[in-house]
């Protein structure tokens, strides 16, 4: 796969991949909070799915999705407003929520995880913005579908780790209904929050 080869773009993908995935957002906000209430080894596969389903949005997008969306910017529009109003009614669920329910009513496993990305509006902004800056076209579309999907999983899994890591250093500080609650309320706030920047993004 001759890209793959290429340093220049290996490097350039590579940082572009630990940054997005590595940043604040809905995602993490929700990994957070899978290692607050499973811990780090059974939230590994609340992360792997998160990884993976990015991953294969990108490959997907690459593939044609996302020149059909660059092609309509009414669809890009539709999509990250669409997503954002998802975004708030999922942080006015988990902030309302009772103790017992606030949390656990975010997706979580590989499934839940992986199927989230497909709703997450800050994951398709994403896809769409690495493909206006990295496809290129060399060796095909597909081979350049499988070097983002590969090269962004290889990086995503290390730079996500601390979000699941943090989530469950402070697990012995939940053990209390109002401690879970202060919980809820934090990551719904950091949902809410995340939708700010995506709103301003002028597509």
């Amino acid at each position: 796969m001759e890209i793959m080869h290429d340093p220049s773009w290996l490097t350039a993908f590579a940082a572009f991949s630990a940054v997005v995935a590595g940043t604040p957002g809905p995602s993490n906000a929700l990994l957070t909070a899978v290692g607050a209430r499973a811990g780090v080894r059974r939230g590994l596969a609340s992360l792997l799915g998160q990884v993976a389903g990015m991953a294969a949005m990108l490959f997907v997008i690459t593939l044609g999705l996302g020149g059909v969306l660059l092609a309509h910017p009414l669809a890009l529009q539709v999509l990250k407003w669409g997503g954002a109003a998802m975004l708030c009614w999922m942080a006015w669920r988990i902030a309302t929520a009772g103790h017992d329910h606030g949390a656990a009513s975010a997706p979580a496993g590989f499934l839940g995880m992986a199927a989230f990305q497909w709703a997450n509006p800050k994951a398709w902004l994403i896809g769409v913005a690495a493909i206006a800056t990295f496809l290129d076209g060399r060796g095909g579309t597909f081979a350049q579908a499988v070097a983002f999907a590969a090269v962004f999983t290889l990086v995503a899994i290390p730079s996500c780790l601390p979000w699941l890591a943090f989530g469950a250093a402070i697990q012995r500080f939940l053990r209390s209904p109002r401690a879970r609650r202060v919980l809820n309320g934090v990551m719904a706030a950091l949902l809410a929050a995340s939708t700010i920047p995506l709103v301003w993004i002028h597509l």
